[in-house]
């Protein structure tokens, strides 16, 4: 009878009124917590088919946990350089057990970034979720398989010993005073080297082998010009490459001018190599030969080798390369690159953190530790690089706030405790009628 189904509707309604209080009770528990997504409770009537077009059969109310968790939170700072949020879609991947490779441990997906290192320098979040990642090698490319779990590591910032980075160009601004005396024709080569000729003039710069020790390179000029060539000058570069205190030769280049002081390169007067080749000793032990690329300008400009009256100048120097360095510190790029830097000024390229994305995270399976994990219904999902093909941006130093607004949670608690009152008034009222009814039989 309708009595009896109206007192079911209202213990429906008691139940969905409770487990909406529930949702909200986790919600405002989890405020503050790091990439905590928030749960909506979604009503939705039972009805029960009447069996007559004159008569109505309660049904009920019957409640649906609608998670939310395709909503941004907050991007708050962190002093914490390996805290990481993610700004758009996706999800860091990351397994429960240090080594993925033993049993036991699955992979979970969260947004929770209090990623710092362990003991063994590996990075994990407070909930003890190990971030994984794609490892790059030392050619700078990450692992093609990029789609299958199994081509992720656990990322690990410690074990970097140092790091030394050979020299590989150089680029020079010099002017070359064009009143000086010429020494005329004849020059021999490697007379600069050896001191017979001294050059008009010389600069020395430090260039650093494989290994991070340095050396030095010399560029002696001597003017050359005759009357057939009014603005040629003879570059020879040297250095020691056999730690004998002997400079030796590396090239002898010859450098012309146009008579505006420019750089003249189209004519075909000067000889200006693209590269040296630095033939290092065997006996010094590192890689030989150093190729170095050479920089001296644009054909007809001024941004390099110029000629001018004004005196010889080293107007500014570019040379790459460092001395060995020793690990100092980590930074993370909104691309997921995990780079480590080195007290030498030089860094590399160690991890990319993949971003992972589902076709419905809103149906995601929630797991402990504030993570998730598919299902069917969230669909399949893919490993893609941050800022790729939908993919959210990586932010270091920062962590994504919990999507819970406390003014909400707290008017949904009063909504929800009135509608639990209003359905326990079902009941009551609904006893007292068959009360009445009873009554009828005395």
């Amino acid at each position: 009878m309708s009595l009896t189904a109206a007192m079911f509707s209202g213990v429906s309604g008691l139940a969905a009124q409770s487990s909406a209080m529930g949702m909200i009770s986790d919600n405002i528990s989890n405020a503050n917590t790091v990439g905590y997504k928030g749960t909506k409770a979604v009503f939705s009537t039972l009805v029960t088919e009447s069996a007559t077009a004159t008569t109505y059969t309660p049904g009920g109310v019957i409640v649906h946990p609608t998670a939310q968790v395709d909503k941004q939170g907050l991007v708050t700072a962190s002093s914490n350089s390996t805290n990481m949020a993610i700004a758009g879609n996706g999800f860091f991947v990351v397994h429960t057990l240090s080594d993925p490779t033993q049993s036991g441990g699955n992979y979970l997906f969260t947004r929770a970034g209090t990623f710092e290192p362990d003991d063994e320098g590996r990075l994990r979040n407070a909930q003890g979720y190990y971030l994984q990642g794609w490892e790059i090698d030392a050619s700078g490319n990450i692992p093609t398989n990029q789609s299958d779990l199994s081509a992720l590591q656990p990322v690990n910032v410690s074990g970097l010993t140092g790091n030394a980075e050979a020299t590989s160009n150089i680029g020079l601004k010099i002017n070359l005073q064009k009143s000086q005396t010429s020494f005329g024709a004849g020059y021999v080569a490697g007379n600069m080297a050896n001191g017979t000729t001294p050059p008009h003039f010389v600069r020395s710069f430090q260039i650093y082998d494989s290994v991070g020790a340095a050396h030095s390179v010399t560029f002696n000029f001597l003017k050359t010009s005759t009357a057939a060539a009014p603005n040629e000058w003879t570059l020879e570069i040297t250095a020691d490459t056999d730690a004998d205190g002997t400079q030796d030769v590396l090239s002898t280049e010859t450098v012309n001018f146009n008579t505006d002081g420019t750089l003249d390169l189209s004519s075909g007067a000067t000889t200006q190599t693209n590269t040296i080749s630095i033939p290092w000793a065997a006996a010094l032990g590192i890689d030989s030969p150093q190729v170095v690329n050479l920089d001296f300008g644009s054909d007809d400009e001024s941004d390099g080798f110029t000629s001018f009256d004004g005196p010889h100048e080293l107007v500014s120097s570019e040379v790459n390369g460092a001395l060995f360095g020793a690990f100092n510190s980590v930074f993370i790029d909104e691309e997921g690159n995990v780079i480590a830097k080195f007290d030498n000024g030089t860094s590399r390229h160690i991890y990319r953190i993949p971003v992972a994305t589902f076709p419905n995270p809103n149906e995601m399976t929630n797991k402990d530790g504030n993570s998730y994990d598919e299902s069917p219904e969230s669909g399949t999902f893919t490993l893609r690089e941050a800022t790729l093909g939908g993919a959210g941006r990586i932010i270091s130093s920062a962590t994504e706030a919990s999507t819970v607004d406390i003014a909400e949670e707290f008017t949904r608690m009063i909504v929800t405790q009135r509608s639990y009152s209003a359905a326990s008034k079902i009941i009551t009222t609904a006893d007292e009628m068959l009360e009445e009814l009873i009554r009828i039989k005395r």
